[in-house]
């Protein structure tokens, strides 16, 4: 089962960008996702269309099961 880590932010003009991590750590804890989140809008890296990140609205971890039919 492939996992990702979907970290979501937001600018301050509302303006969204998703960050997803393939499989993280498996342990990860609330607070080291918030503070890794907050890592990020500080790190003053990311952008979206000229305006930095300056909210971190969710975090979610994400489940796919892959289940192949048929390959050539």
């Amino acid at each position: 089962m492939a996992q990702s880590l979907e970290l979501r932010f937001e600018t301050e003009a509302g303006k969204a960008l998703t960050l997803t991590v393939d499989q993280p750590r498996v342990d990860l804890t609330e607070g080291e996702v918030e503070s890794g989140m907050a890592a990020i809008i500080a790190s003053d890296v990311f952008y979206v269309e000229s305006l930095p990140l300056s909210v971190a609205k969710s975090a979610r971890l994400v489940e796919r099961n892959i289940t192949n039919l048929y390959e050539a």
